[in-house]
Parts: C-alpha cells; structure tokens; sequence
C-alpha cells in the first residue's frame, strides 16, 4: 500500500513538473532570461578579464533615469520606448564616464562611482516625483525596472531580447579575432591595425543594450551580476578565451533556466533573484573546485610537493 501511494505521488510530482514545464508563462521568462543570460555571459566576460567589470554596473545603473524620462515622455509604460530611453542614458553614461576620465585626474573607479550614484540618484527622483503626482497614472510597471520582475514579461520583451541577443552575438563572432586580440594586448593590436578605441565601443555598445533589454527581468541592480559572475566562472575553470566564453554563456543561460524554475515552482521566489542566487552557488563552486580553484590548487601544491 505504501509502495503504491509512493509510486502515484512521484506520478503526480511528475506530471506538475511537466506541466510547469510547458506552460506559456514558464516557456516565455525561460526563453527570455535563458538567451538574454547567454549572451551577457559572452559579453561581460571581456570586461571581467580587462578589469573593467563595473562599467555595466555603472551603465546599468545610469539607464534607470532614462526609463523614467520615456514613461513621463509617452505616459505608459510600454517596453520598447522605455528601452530606447534605456539605451539613451546608457550611452550618456559612457560618454561622461570617458569624458571624466580623459580630461580629468579622477581615475576609472572614481568616475564610475559618480556616474553611477548621480543618475541613479537623478533616476531615483524623477520616480518619486512620477509617482507622488497625481497627472501620471499606471506607473505600477516602473518598479519593475530596479529589481526586475521577469514573471511580467510579455511576448514582445522576449522578442526585444532575442533580437538584441542574437546582433549582440553576431557582431561578436564577425569581430571575433579583433576582439580577442584587444582583450589580451591592446598595444598590439594598434600596431597590426586594429583600432582600440572603435573596439572598446563596440564591445560597450553590445554591453549597452544587453543592459537595456534585460533590465525588466532582472532590473538596473542585479543587471551587472549576469556580465561579471559567468565570465568569472569561465576564468575559474580554463585558461582558453574561446572556453571561457563557451563556459560563461552556459553557466548563464543555466542559471537563468533553474532560477526561472524555482521562482515559477515556488510562490515568493522574484525571477531576478533567483537567477542571481543560482549564479552566485555556481560561482562559489567554481571557487572551490574549479581548474583556479581553492581546493584544486591545495591538491596541485601538495601532488608537487610529494
């Protein structure tokens, strides 16, 4: 008797999961957050290993004020202008960030701190102006844009991200070579023709609009989490750049899978969340048993030592 209750609660345990797994809201955040994971794996990956990881929390940041200024332009809260106002104040950030740097002695840290605290500061306000004023309404989607809110995401964000995914990643393919011999030696790579300063756009203009895109899943403060964490999980675990990136679109787009998972399994769980908790665990496994890790490098020392 009890081994027939078993088999039918594993039967019905199953059942739920296929259900869950098929359903069209699960379907549609689990394609967007997958792909969008993927991709800002790949592309956050030159950042982390060119020490410049903060730049996409800098610009993540700074777009914030440029979803607030499109919503109180067309008062609704439609995505595609909002992203386009993302986008806006995503390239405005980068633009002061190099104007401060280049015609100031205030280093990249210190210019990236203060681009990052003004327009969030200014973004912060605009949205409690929006929202104490009576003459706009239906500013309950705005919130969405700080912490994310995947399980809200409609068919035409899912579409904005695939779009934005796929260029992203297509044009990171076409300049592959030069992209990877910047990465590694920007000095050579002036000398054998190879701008590095149209390079460095480049690859901050794909972080831009992933940014952009991606901000109602996971929202302007957890966006920076899916371009640092997954290139550093590839670093812990090989040394090849083309592995590394191969590794840090994986542990993306499976984080974002399991975290979607878990926030549509289990009521309370926000998506963004989720993914960044599933993303941080792999992270600290990487730490300890990764090719760098800690304990494979006491294993490596004490193998040489005997």
């Amino acid at each position: 008797m009890d081994k027939g209750k078993h088999r039918q609660s594993l039967y019905g345990n199953g059942c739920r999961l296929m259900e869950l797994l098929s359903s069209y809201t699960f379907l549609i955040v689990a394609i967007g957050t997958t792909i969008l994971s993927f991709a800002a794996g790949v592309i956050g990956t030159v950042s982390v290993i060119k020490g410049q990881s903060l730049i996409g929390d800098a610009i993540g940041h700074a777009t914030f004020p440029g979803v607030i200024l499109a919503f109180m332009l067309i008062g609704v809260t439609d995505t595609l202008p909002l992203t386009i106002g993302a986008i806006i104040f995503g390239v405005i950030a980068f633009f002061f960030i190099q104007l401060i740097t280049n015609h100031s002695k205030v280093t990249l840290d210190g210019a990236l701190a203060l681009i990052l605290s003004s327009f969030f500061g200014f973004g912060m306000a605009l949205k409690s102006y929006v929202q104490g004023n009576p003459g706009f309404s239906n500013t309950q989607g705005i919130d969405d844009y700080i912490f994310g809110q995947a399980a809200y995401m409609l068919r035409l964000d899912v579409w904005l991200i695939i779009i934005a995914s796929v260029a992203s990643l297509l044009l990171f393919l076409i300049f592959y070579q030069q992209i990877r011999i910047y990465t590694f030696d920007p000095v050579y790579s002036s000398t054998i023709g190879i701008n590095p300063a149209l390079v460095n756009v480049l690859v901050l203009s794909m972080t831009i609009l992933l940014i952009a895109v991606g901000l109602k899943a996971v929202g302007a403060i957890l966006i920076v989490n899916l371009l640092i964490a997954p290139g550093v999980i590839g670093l812990l675990w090989s040394n090849r750049f083309n592995i590394v990136l191969l590794i840090a679109g994986l542990s993306g787009a499976v984080s974002a899978f399991i975290g979607t998972y878990i926030s549509t399994a289990y009521a309370g769980f926000a998506t963004g969340p989720s993914i960044i908790l599933v993303m941080s665990i792999i992270v600290f496994i990487s730490m300890m048993f990764g090719r760098r890790g800690i304990i494979t490098r006491k294993f490596n020392l004490r193998g040489d030592a005997t």
